[in-house]
């Protein structure tokens, strides 16, 4: 692939999600590293002081910050499916990205983006009612939404005219279906084979399955989780692997 036609990608990262005295991944060392950070809106981790310090850490850093809402499910970190009705759903999704932006109203920045947390992004993947919701959110904020291109994510939101941000997960599994492998906590991983599949990601647009399928995706933006063990190894391997590939 030549210099005039290189896809270019940036790094994404879920930020902000510890809670009260308790922390969770190490925000400030991996901060430098991204592009741009989601931040959580306490209903699967954050409160208002982890918010706000998180949002001046990105100021400090120059980094973009958008909303990272989730099902009301601080136990289970967002990620248990629940049964909730489309206006239910967009009014829980409307009041966490509300209270982000009054922070960031706070510190001079915009909202750059919506990316739904955990379960209620695989939800959207697969069940209308829950990309609907997202849409509503967003039909109120207008910035565009993370999520996957050959989904509901990408048929729902473009449907109704928002700009789908597509983003590839270097540090979790696909499953021969082309969704996610949602787990409820992660282990270390290999740095290597997550800068690997990053690489290929951007340059070939498929990743392997677990079941060995190659599965099509589109890289418009590559995430990396701060909860990941060793998040700023994995990060620092993707970075050097896709290096030309991100913004200057």
């Amino acid at each position: 692939m030549n210099a005039a036609h290189r896809v270019m990608t940036e790094i994404n990262c879920d930020m902000g999600e510890g809670f009260g005295l308790y922390s969770m991944g190490d925000d400030e060392a991996l901060m430098p590293l991204i592009s741009v950070a989601n931040v959580a809106c306490g209903f699967h981790a954050s409160d208002f002081n982890h918010m706000r310090r998180t949002v001046q850490l990105a100021r400090g850093h120059g980094i973009r910050v958008g909303a990272h809402p989730s099902l009301p499910d601080l136990q289970g970190f967002g990620r248990r499916e629940m049964k909730m009705s489309r206006e239910e759903l967009a009014n829980c999704i409307i009041y966490q990205i509300g209270a982000l932006k009054g922070f960031l109203d706070a510190e001079g920045m915009s909202l750059n983006h919506i990316k739904p947390h955990g379960a209620l992004y695989g939800m959207a993947a697969q069940q209308e009612h829950a990309a609907e919701a997202i849409c509503d959110a967003a039909d109120i904020f207008r910035v565009p939404i993370f999520g996957m291109a050959g989904t509901l994510h990408e048929t729902v939101y473009q449907g109704r005219g928002h700009r789908l941000v597509s983003e590839f997960y270097a540090d979790l599994d696909y499953a021969d279906s082309g969704h996610l492998v949602i787990v409820r906590s992660r282990g270390a991983i290999d740095p290597e084979r997550a800068a690997a599949r990053a690489l290929r990601a951007v340059t070939e647009g498929k990743v392997a399955s677990q079941g060995g399928k190659d599965i099509a995706v589109r890289a418009d933006s590559i995430c990396i989780h701060s909860d990941t063990p060793n998040a700023i190894d994995v990060l620092r391997a993707v970075r050097d692997a896709i290096g030309p590939y991100l913004p200057a």
